[in-house]
């Protein structure tokens, strides 16, 4: 039985938030460093409240598909609108994910604005959550892992295993956060690109299953302290491959656009200083570290921290 790891994958989702916190602007990016460990262990958050929120769930997908051969001409932009022309049951059952990154957004803006430090970290970790969600391919389609082609597991081969085994090398350095001018916009925008990708994601698996060693396929893998059965090596290097990159561009996406949007709460909260809310700055050796780790990420790699 393969692992099954929701959304990007712990791994990815912490890499996401923890590096989105270099690309601040000066004026934001002191808060976040003496907060780095809240916002890169609280970037599962939401996926760990699925267990125990049956709303959680749909904000974490858009079954774009569904839709139509032309979704994102058809859905309307405004939840409002949306609901009156499908229902909201039926905008539900089959994902809100750019909604559900417009409502956290203005989450994050009234907690700017009140300089509640526990929302605001609380509302940037989630964001960035479902900021990054909305990047990865199979999050946008009703295929979502394989199932209906029996490629079943594909989706923890392409989010979890494969930024596991070789982000390493990933150079997912962006330049600053932007700012953005419709949080709603955005998030569409996102979803549109990623599910112009989905077709890709599932074709190239199903081309390297006729090609690959089937007694290859699978290895076993020490997780913790259990021993599961998972992608081998070589099978998620030789899909990587068929992928050109495209894992890696759309973490790096991923990594601008979190910042961006938190950038972008704050700009639209007024600018608060952030520097005030700072109520246990960093060591100097947490500084160090945080500098050294910043100017690897800079320099194309991504550093264990």
């Amino acid at each position: 039985m393969l692992v099954a790891l929701s959304s990007w994958g712990y791994y990815a989702h912490h890499r996401i938030n923890r590096l989105a916190v270099f690309i601040l602007p000066k004026a934001m990016s002191g808060f976040y460093k003496a907060n780095i460990g809240f916002i890169t262990e609280h970037a599962i958050s939401p996926d760990k409240r699925r267990y125990v929120d049956s709303t959680e769930a749909p904000k974490h997908f858009l079954n774009a598909d569904h839709y139509g051969k032309k979704p994102f001409t058809n859905i309307p932009r405004r939840w409002r609108d949306a609901a009156k022309k499908y229902s909201a049951d039926t905008l539900n059952k089959y994902g809100t994910v750019p909604w559900a990154i417009q409502s956290q957004y203005y989450r994050l803006v009234d907690a700017f604005k009140k300089h509640d430090t526990t929302a605001i970290l609380t509302a940037s970790s989630y964001l960035g959550h479902y900021v990054a969600d909305a990047h990865v391919p199979l999050h946008l389609h009703s295929n979502h892992d394989g199932q209906l082609t029996n490629q079943q597991g594909i989706h923890a081969l392409w989010e979890s295993r494969i930024p596991e085994l070789f982000a390493a090398n990933y150079n997912c350095y962006t330049g600053k956060a932007r700012y953005i001018e419709n949080p709603l916009d955005e998030a569409f925008k996102i979803c549109r690109t990623s599910f112009s990708k989905a077709d890709s994601v599932l074709r190239l698996e199903r081309q390297l299953n006729r090609t690959f060693p089937p007694l290859k396929k699978y290895e076993v893998v020490v997780r913790g302290s259990r021993k599961v059965k998972d992608y081998s090596i070589a099978y998620s290097a030789a899909y990587q491959r068929l992928l050109q990159g495209m894992v890696q561009r759309r973490m790096r996406s991923a990594v601008l656009s979190v910042s961006s949007f938190w950038l972008s709460a704050w700009v639209d909260a007024g600018q608060p200083n952030l520097d005030k809310l700072i109520t246990q700055p960093l060591l100097s050796s947490e500084k160090l570290k945080l500098q050294k780790e910043e100017a690897v990420f800079k320099n194309g790699k991504i550093a264990a921290y």
